[in-house]
């Protein structure tokens, strides 16, 4: 007598999880009109909103044991689009009180776009590629860095500015250091598999 194992039920595509991270993404478009615009107490609450999505979908997922290879694919592009648009639009801006210069908008995107790419890349050899703790702390430093642009360029003042400033070295250096992080991962993970 066979028997056949069945494939484990894959949950809803329109889970609440996967709801709450599209939701993310429209908020993020609304967020780059709004920086288009220089609404930025619109963009602080916006942002806020946006980032409280994100902490929400993870929280959902966990509590209803809910996982889909959509959601867990979906849900950090959607993080990277945000974040990176953001940077994007502030950059188009060349308001000084941003603080952000052509090459600190290019470290960001850049890690993400080749990141996400070797991320790809080694999920489909089967080698298991998740987020470190680095790449956490970089991710709350990047949204910090985006509430105190935007704060500098509603309320420009020395204590704006220096927070500002702060804030956006301490994301640079995160940044960087998580790809270099994400880099050794792959190298040894790819090293094992040759």
């Amino acid at each position: 007598m066979s028997t056949t194992a069945t494939p484990p039920k894959q949950p809803p595509v329109f889970n609440l999880p996967n709801q709450l991270t599209a939701a993310r993404l429209g908020l993020g478009i609304i967020l780059f009109v709004l920086i288009e615009h220089e609404q930025w107490l619109w963009c602080i609450g916006i942002f806020a909103l946006a980032a409280f999505t994100d902490w929400l979908d993870g929280y959902v997922a966990r509590l209803q044991g809910i996982t889909s290879t959509l959601g867990r694919n979906l849900d950090p592009l959607v993080d990277k689009v945000v974040i990176c648009g953001a940077y994007v639009f502030l950059l188009q801006q060349r308001d000084p009180s941003s603080g952000l210069t052509p090459w600190m908008v290019v470290i960001v995107v850049s890690r993400e776009l080749i990141i996400t790419g070797l991320r790809s890349f080694l999920e489909n050899l089967g080698a298991n590629f998740g987020a470190e703790w680095l790449g956490k702390i970089k991710m709350v430093l990047q949204c910090g860095a985006l509430f105190a642009i935007f704060l500098a360029l509603y309320e420009n003042n020395s204590v704006t500015a220096w927070v500002r400033d702060i804030l956006v070295w301490a994301m640079l250096v995160a940044t960087a250091l998580s790809g270099l992080q994400y880099f050794w991962k792959a190298f040894v993970l790819l090293r094992k598999d040759r």
